[in-house]
C-alpha cells in the first residue's frame, strides 16, 4: 500500500527532503569559473593574495649571450618576458655615421633560452639614441613604443610572443569601466590630447589594453589633483596604486583601487602641507604597504631621484605613519626606483651610492655592502638591475632568483 508523504515516518520524510535538496542543488549549481573569469573582489574589503603571490620568484633563463645590450625588459606573471636589445656602432670623428641595430629577445613560458624573433623596430642614424618603450601585457603580449627617430609615435603590437607585429593606433580608444588583467595604467592629457605632461593643465588615468594595446579612458578617476601618478603594473594583493595630491590641503595623497577601477579610496600621507607635493612610490609587501614620497630637502649635497620621507601603512593604505625622515647627512637620502618590503618590518632602499636596510618599519637603516641598484615592480615580482646586464627577481624581499642578459663586450663598437 502506498504510504502519502505527509503519513510517513519522521526518518523517510528527512531522507526525502535530503534527497530533494541534492538534486535541487546539481541542478542549478555550474561549474567552478576558471581564475580568469572570477569577478574581482569588492572595493569595500581586503583581498586576501593567493598562495604565490609572496612566494618563490619564477626562475628566468639566463640570457647572457644575447647581443648587444639591453635597452628595456619586461615580465609576465608567469615569468615569461621580452626584451629590447640594442647593437650600436659609434663614429666619434663623425657622430652621423653612428647607427644602432635595435632586436628583440623573447622568452616563453617555461622555455630554456631566450629566443630572437621579429623586430618592428627601425635601424637608428646618426646621433639619435634608442629610446623605445616596452609595455608587456601579459604571456606572449607586449607593446613596443617608438619615441624618437624618424618614425616618430610608432608603435606595435604582438599576441603571439613576438612571431608577428601589427601597428596599432596611438590615440585613444574610448573608455573602459575597469583594469582587465594584464594591462598597465598610464595617463593621457585630458585637456590637449596627445600633449606631452609638461604641457598638460590636466591629466586623467588611461589603460593599456592587453587585448590590442590601445589606450582607454578609465571612467572612474581618484580626486587626487591635475596630475596623479599612477603605479603601472598591479600589485601582488590585486591593489592599484595611484599618487597626487589632496584638491583641498594640497600634500601628498593616494588612492587605491581594489576592484580593478571601478572605485577609489583616497588616504592623505602625514605631514605637512608645505612639504614637496610631487608623487609617491607604493608598493605593497608581505605585511606592510609603503610609500616612498620624493622630493629634495634643503641643506646637505644634492643627490639623484631625492626622497622626502617613507610612509608605512599596516591596513592596507586606510592609515599612514611616517618612519623615515632624512636629514642634511641622514641616509637613505636619495631612492632609485621602489623601496623592497619582506616580512616582519623588513624594508631595502637602493640609495644612489649604495643599499640600506631596516628591520624595524623604516626607523632606522643600516648600510648593505652590495652597493645600489634599481628597483622596479613587474607582474611577476620585484625586478633589481644592479649593472648593466645583471637582474635580480623577488616577490617577498628575501628570496632572490638571479639571471643575465646581453652580457656580451660588443655592444657599442667605436670607430676611428
Amino acid at each position: 500500500m502506498r504510504v502519502p508523504a505527509s503519513r510517513a515516518p519522521a526518518p523517510l520524510r528527512a531522507l526525502v527532503a535530503l534527497l530533494l535538496a541534492w538534486l535541487l542543488a546539481a541542478c542549478t549549481t555550474g561549474p567552478e569559473p576558471a581564475p580568469d573569469a572570477r569577478p574581482a573582489p569588492s572595493g569595500g574589503g581586503e583581498r586576501t593574495p593567493g598562495a604565490g603571490a609572496f612566494g618563490d620568484p619564477p626562475d628566468i633563463a639566463d640570457g647572457a649571450g644575447l647581443p648587444g645590450w639591453v635597452a628595456d625588459l619586461g615580465l609576465a606573471a608567469d615569468g615569461s618576458g621580452f626584451a629590447l636589445l640594442a647593437e650600436c656602432v659609434d663614429d666619434a670623428a663623425r657622430p652621423e655615421n653612428g647607427f644602432c641595430r635595435q632586436r628583440v629577445a623573447v622568452l616563453d613560458r617555461g622555455a630554456p633560452r631566450w629566443e630572437l624573433r621579429a623586430s618592428p623596430l627601425p635601424e637608428l642614424r646618426g646621433t639619435a639614441g634608442v629610446s623605445a618603450i616596452l609595455s608587456v601585457l601579459g604571456p606572449g603580449r607586449a607593446l613596443i613604443e617608438d619615441g624618437r627617430g624618424e618614425r616618430t609615435g610608432r608603435s606595435w603590437f604582438t599576441a603571439d610572443g613576438g612571431r608577428n607585429w601589427r601597428p596599432t593606433d596611438p590615440r585613444t580608444a574610448g573608455r573602459t569601466p575597469e583594469i582587465p588583467r594584464g594591462a598597465r595604467l598610464t595617463t593621457e592629457c585630458a585637456t590637449d590630447p596627445g600633449a606631452p605632461a609638461e604641457r598638460c593643465a590636466r591629466e586623467r588615468l588611461a589603460v593599456v589594453s592587453p587585448s590590442d594595446g590601445r589606450r582607454r579612458t578609465l571612467v572612474r578617476q581618484p580626486l587626487l589633483g591635475a596630475h596623479p601618478i599612477p603605479m603601472t603594473v598591479v600589485e601582488p594583493d590585486g591593489s592599484w596604486w595611484v599618487s597626487g595630491t589632496d584638491p583641498l590641503t594640497g600634500g601628498p595623497a593616494v588612492a587605491v583601487s581594489r576592484d580593478a577601477g571601478r572605485g577609489w579610496t583616497v588616504s592623505r600621507l602625514p605631514g605637512p602641507a608645505d612639504g614637496p607635493g610631487r608623487h609617491a612610490r607604493i608598493v605593497v609587501g608581505p605585511d606592510a604597504v609603503y610609500a616612498a614620497e620624493m622630493g629634495e630637502r634643503p641643506g646637505g649635497e644634492p643627490v639623484k631621484n631625492p626622497l622626502w620621507a617613507l610612509h608605512r601603512s599596516r591596513d592596507g593604505g586606510r592609515n599612514w605613519q611616517r618612519t623615515w625622515t632624512p636629514g642634511a647627512a641622514d641616509e637613505p637620502r636619495s631612492l632609485h626606483g621602489l623601496p623592497v618590503p619582506g616580512p616582519g618590518g623588513r624594508v631595502e632602499i637602493a640609495a644612489q651610492w649604495s643599499g640600506y636596510r631596516s628591520l624595524d618599519g623604516g626607523r632606522t637603516f643600516r648600510e648593505l655592502d652590495d652597493g645600489s641598484a634599481h628597483v622596479r615592480r613587474t607582474p611577476a615580482g620585484l625586478l633589481r638591475e644592479r649593472s648593466r646586464c645583471r637582474y635580480e627577481l623577488t616577490r617577498d624581499g628575501v628570496r632572490w632568483t638571479e639571471f643575465s642578459l646581453a652580457c656580451g663586450d660588443d655592444a657599442i663598437v667605436g670607430t676611428s
